[in-house]
């Protein structure tokens, strides 16, 4: 936001009326100090003149004058004028860097994330807690519960991440295989640095220190019925556990509330399902009846909390092909979500406030 002009109040303009300085009055011939500026000279001036009454202290400014602090405006959007231009160029000419992934780092920050701040900031007024639990360094393994009818909380999970974390952290999110066979939702998960929800993919992330997250609940978490709201559904075979064991990578619990009831699902019209290739057709009480208005979300009131991570390197290797380690772990990670989550909504005032 651009600064607001301010005048001084010891302006010259305010001191027009007032009586003759000291240089003015003394008596010719005689040596005259130099003149006082700033703070030092309103204080003589106050001394001199009586009638005038003591300025009150107005707003202090780095830049010394309007001209220097309009300058400094007009450099910071020439600025970003130009760096705007310089991104534009970079992609005419495809001078930018994509990873083996796809992810374009540089689309992500200055346009993506740019887009989806707004829903985040203003639409679900996301609140974020414990994010300092995610390592500052090194691969780690983000675990949450998935819901929604839509995956809109991967989305704004990776918001948070990216917004939030002290070290300026990026989070590589594992999708089903659907997002990759949609057009343009295809594209844009690729450079957002999603990819497909594999173990091969993930370790080699994992590898290479990012910081990759999963929800294990998949589609039967998504597409729950209404009823069923904040109950976890099953984390699978344990595969996530497995992956972090190989790499020796924390696990770190992340539970979502709010993102339930912007779809609130009251059926699920299976035969449209079958006919349109998707694992569920969900029905709510605005869509499909109000057509494309219907898809719209509710404006729910979302936390997204990060718990303690969970430390997986004390294991000796051949932990990961342990059933029994791998159960038990998974349990733990779904047991804490759990918790949290029921905590959360105790400590919700409202769905919308």
């Amino acid at each position: 936001m651009a600064d607001a002009k301010v005048i001084p109040f010891d302006d010259d303009r305010s001191r027009g009326n007032r009586r003759r300085t000291k240089a003015e009055s003394a008596p010719a011939g005689e040596v005259q100090p130099l003149p006082l500026r700033g703070a030092a000279a309103s204080e003589d001036a106050r001394e001199d003149d009586p009638v005038t009454p003591p300025a009150a202290p107005g707003p202090q400014t780095a830049a010394g004058d309007d001209g220097d602090r309009d300058g400094a405006g007009d450099g910071g959007l020439e600025r970003r004028v130009a760096a705007g231009l310089s991104f534009l160029r970079r992609r005419l000419t495809g001078d930018y860097e994509v990873d083996d992934f796809g992810y374009d780092a540089e689309l992500t920050d200055q346009v993506l994330m740019s887009l989806l701040r707004p829903v985040y900031e203003k639409y679900f007024r996301v609140e974020v807690k414990g994010v300092e639990n995610i390592p500052a360094e090194g691969g780690a393994l983000i675990v949450a519960n998935h819901s929604g009818t839509l995956p809109l909380d991967g989305l704004m999970m990776q918001v948070a991440v990216h917004d939030h974390h002290p070290a300026d952290r990026h989070l590589r999110l594992l999708a089903a295989d659907l997002v990759f066979v949609l057009p343009v939702v295809n594209e844009l998960a690729r450079k957002l640095g999603h990819t497909l929800a594999c173990a091969e993919d993930a370790e080699r992330l994992l590898a290479q220190g990012e910081l990759v997250g999963v929800m294990p609940e998949g589609f039967k978490g998504i597409g729950k019925p209404f009823g069923e709201r904040y109950k976890l559904q099953r984390f699978g075979r344990g595969g996530f556990v497995s992956t972090a064991l190989r790499q020796r990578a924390p696990i770190v619990p992340c539970s979502i509330v709010g993102a339930e009831e912007i779809y609130p699902m009251i059926g699920n019209s299976k035969t449209l399902a079958r006919l349109l290739g998707f694992p569920y057709f969900p029905l709510t009480p605005t869509f499909p009846w109000l057509g494309p208005l219907g898809a719209v979300p509710l404006p729910t009131k979302w936390t997204i909390q990060f718990g303690e991570p969970i430390p997986t390197d004390g294991y000796a290797p051949e932990a990961a092909e342990d059933p029994v380690l791998m159960f038990n772990l998974t349990d733990q990670v779904r047991e804490q979500i759990q918790h949290t989550l029921y905590k959360l909504l105790v400590q919700r005032r409202s769905v919308f406030f």
